[in-house]
């Protein structure tokens, strides 16, 4: 059972970490990689809506998705894509990208050598990673318009949907925590976080709820 307390906390993280732009048109869409095929979902969505002619699926490998994916995050949002009838000619994938980072590097590589010409992204993620992945697309993409966009559901909708409260809870630290300390490091541009954003992150991380801290950094800035 989770605490009162600790469910107000995630809600209040979830709640930040959405950015609510809302979809238009962009020159490509770039699903990236993750234990949640939802992503896939919604990028299937958004092609379907005409947003963009184009999806990129971008992603390895890692310990969540090792199991649920053997093939690889990309290949098997690919498959899903497919399975939905989105057509071959629309669906690219990068296959070696192990973080959002390596996503956003390596998928501009891939539409550069296609000779795609991309003034706007279309950026799909968990409803959770999306101001990461943002202020990530912005530093290392600065010459595109970036848009997020993901699954539109409330937090206990999604929580139901993974199966795993506890989870999705340390997915939203984590992505929290990279907001806080990578900045510095040059691997995304630094955005504002509220005292309150703040406080309830270090509550979390008091209770527990640490395992997808970088390691080195602990679990405050």
């Amino acid at each position: 059972m989770i605490p009162v307390q600790t469910w107000s906390d995630a809600r209040r993280l979830w709640d930040f970490h959405r950015m609510r732009h809302e979809a238009r048109p962009c020159s490509v869409g770039v699903g990236l990689g993750s234990h949640d095929l939802g992503v896939a979902d919604a990028a299937v969505e958004l092609y379907r809506r005409g947003m963009v002619p184009l999806i990129v699926f971008t992603g390895a490998t890692s310990r969540t998705t090792r199991e649920r994916m053997p093939r690889g995050e990309a290949v098997h949002y690919r498959e899903r894509a497919l399975e939905l009838g989105v057509p071959r000619s629309a669906v690219l994938v990068e296959p070696r990208a192990r973080n959002t980072g390596e996503n956003i590097r390596f998928t501009r590589e891939l539409l550069e050598r296609a000779g795609v010409d991309v003034a706007s992204v279309l950026l799909i993620s968990k409803p959770y990673e999306e101001r990461r992945a943002y202020a990530t697309a912005r530093r290392l993409w600065p010459g595109a318009e970036i848009v997020c966009a993901s699954a539109p559901m409330p937090f206990e909708t999604y929580v139901e949907s993974i199966g795993s409260p506890r989870l999705v809870i340390d997915m939203l630290v984590g992505a929290l925590q990279r907001l806080l300390i990578y900045p510095a490091r040059g691997f995304m541009i630094s955005l504002p976080v509220p005292d309150d954003v703040t406080d309830a992150y270090e509550r979390l991380c008091r209770a527990g709820y640490t395992s997808r801290l970088v390691p080195s950094a602990g679990p405050v800035a």
